[in-house]
C-alpha cells in the first residue's frame, strides 16, 4: 500500500476511533497544564481577580475533588454510550454501530472529561511541589474552568445521546451520508450506465493481497502503469466487495493489443497501490452501504418481533431521496483512459438497477402484505421514474412495480387495500405504456 492510501487508512481509522480525540485532548491539557503552572501572578497584576484565593492546601482539595468528580462523570458517560451502541445494534442494525462511533460530538464529549481529569491529576504534582505559599493560581483556575466546561458538556451529552437515537435522527443522517457518497463518488452527467471492456480468454487474473472488504479504488497508480505497459486492467471485485486473497480474482489484465501483459507483477503491484481493503464496508465511495444501512432499519421495523410498518415507510421516504439522486447520475463501471483516449483501466462498479434492487427488494418481500409499505414502495419507484431518461433504467423502474403489484395482489388481505395499491401502481405505469 502506497504512502497515501496508507494515510488516508489511518485517517478512515482515527475518524472511527473512541480512543484519539480524547487522548490527543489529554496530551493538550498536560501541555496547557505544564505552561500554566510557570505563570506567576503578583499582587498588583490585573490577572490577580481570576487567580485562585485559597492556600496550597485549598488548591489540593480542590484538584482531589475536580479530579474524583470527572473519573465518575466519564462512567457515566461511557455506560450511557455502551448502552447506546447496544440499542442502535439491537433495534435498528449492528452496521450502524460505525456510525455511533464516528459521532464527533461524543468525541468531542469524552475527550473534554478526559482533558479535565489529566489537567487536575497532573496539578496536584505541582501543587505539592511548590510549597504553602507560591503555587500555580492561575494553574489551579484552569482546572476550575474545566470542571464547570465539563458539567456543560454533560448537560449537552445527555441531550445528544436522547437525540440521537431517535430513529428519525438515525435515519436522516445515514441518509444525508449516503446523498454524500454519492455526490462524492459518482460524476454528474447524463444518467446512464457505463460498461468496461470485455477481458479476452488470454487476460491473466491479478489476485487480492489479503482478505477483506474493497472499501475505496484510487485507479490513477493504476492508470499510469497500465499506460506505461500499453496494458488493459478491469478490476472485476467493485467497492464493498468482499474479496479473499490468494483465489478469488481482484482483477484482469491483457494487453491493449491482445494477449497477456508484458510485466503482469508491476501491474500487480500498482494494483496493490490502487485497492485499499480493510476489515468492513465504510461510505467513503460504497454508495450501496448507505442504502444497506437504511434498508436494515427497515428490515428490523417489519420482522414480527417489532412490527412497526410507518417506520419502514419512512425509512422507504429517506431511501427516495437516495434513489432519485442516483437515478439522474452516471453508474456503472468506472472507465479511464490515458491521453491519447485509450481505455486503460475499467473499475466495476454497480449499476442503477444494482441500488433499485436493494433498496426494494428485500422490503418489497418482507413487506407486502403491509398496504402503507406497499405504496411508499411505489411512491419511492415514482420518484425514480422521474429521474431516469435510459430505457434500461425504465425498465428497471417497471420490473420493480411488476414485482411491487405482484406481491400485493398475492398477499395483501383487504381488497380496498389491494386496489389502492393497483391504482396507484396503474398511474405509474400509465407513462410507460404511452410511451
Amino acid at each position: 500500500m502506497r504512502r497515501g492510501t496508507r494515510a488516508e487508512a489511518l485517517g478512515e481509522y482515527l475518524r472511527g476511533a473512541l480512543w484519539a480525540l480524547p487522548a490527543a485532548a489529554a496530551a493538550l491539557a498536560l501541555v496547557a497544564g505544564s505552561l500554566l503552572s510557570r505563570v506567576r501572578i503578583p499582587p498588583d497584576s490585573v490577572l490577580r481577580p481570576l487567580a485562585f484565593a485559597g492556600t496550597a492546601d485549598d488548591a489540593r482539595q480542590a484538584l482531589i475533588a475536580i479530579a474524583s468528580t470527572v473519573v465518575t462523570v466519564i462512567a457515566l458517560v461511557l455506560g450511557l454510550t455502551i448502552v447506546t451502541l447496544q440499542l442502535a445494534s439491537t433495534q435498528f442494525s449492528p452496521r450502524l454501530l460505525r456510525n455511533f462511533l464516528r459521532d464527533r460530538p461524543n468525541q468531542v464529549v469524552l475527550a473534554t472529561f478526559i482533558a479535565t481529569f489529566a489537567y487536575s491529576a497532573a496539578g496536584l504534582y505541582t501543587v505539592r511541589a511548590t510549597g504553602t505559599a507560591d503555587f500555580p493560581r492561575l494553574a489551579v483556575t484552569g482546572a476550575i474552568a474545566l470542571l464547570f466546561l465539563s458539567l456543560g458538556m454533560l448537560v449537552f451529552f445527555v441531550h445528544h445521546i436522547v437525540h440521537s437515537i431517535k430513529i428519525d435522527t438515525i435515519m436522516n443522517s445515514v441518509a444525508a451520508a449516503a446523498a454524500r457518497t454519492v455526490r462524492a463518488y459518482t460524476a454528474k452527467g447524463p444518467g446512464t450506465d457505463r460498461t468496461g471492456p470485455a477481458p479476452p480468454p488470454e487476460a491473466v487474473v491479478l489476485t487480492a493481497p489479503r482478505s477483506g472488504y474493497v472499501q475505496a479504488v484510487h485507479p490513477e497508480v493504476l492508470l499510469r502503469a497500465a499506460a506505461a505497459q500499453d496494458a488493459v486492467v478491469a478490476l472485476v471485485a467493485r467497492v464493498g466487495d468482499h474479496v479473499v486473497a490468494g483465489p478469488e480474482p481482484l482483477a484482469l489484465a491483457w494487453s491493449h493489443g491482445g494477449g497477456p501483459p508484458r510485466d503482469a507483477p508491476a501491474l500487480a503491484r500498482a494494483l496493490h497501490h490502487t485497492v485499499q481493503i480493510g476489515p468492513e464496508r465504510t461510505l467513503r465511495q460504497d454508495t450501496m452501504f448507505g442504502i444497506r444501512q437504511l434498508v436494515d432499519i427497515a428490515l428490523r421495523a417489519l420482522s414480527p418481533a417489532v412490527n412497526d410498518p410507518y417506520t419502514g415507510v419512512q425509512t422507504l421516504d429517506r431511501l427516495s431521496v437516495v434513489v432519485g439522486m442516483l437515478a439522474g447520475r452516471p453508474l456503472g463501471d468506472d472507465v479511464r483512459a490515458d491521453r491519447d483516449g485509450v481505455v486503460r483501466v475499467a473499475v466495476a462498479g454497480p449499476a442503477f438497477a444494482d441500488h433499485l434492487d436493494l433498496a426494494c427488494g428485500q422490503i418489497r418481500r418482507y413487506g407486502a402484505g403491509e398496504p402503507a409499505v406497499c405504496l411508499a414502495l411505489l411512491r419511492l419507484l415514482t420518484t425514480a421514474a422521474a429521474s431516469v431518461t435510459d430505457a434500461d433504467r425504465r425498465a428497471a423502474v417497471d420490473g420493480q412495480v411488476r414485482l411491487v403489484l405482484a406481491d400485493a395482489e398475492a398477499r395483501i388481505a383487504r381488497p380496498a387495500d389491494r386496489v389502492a395499491v393497483r391504482e396507484l401502481g396503474a398511474r405509474l405505469m400509465a407513462p410507460r405504456a404511452a410511451g
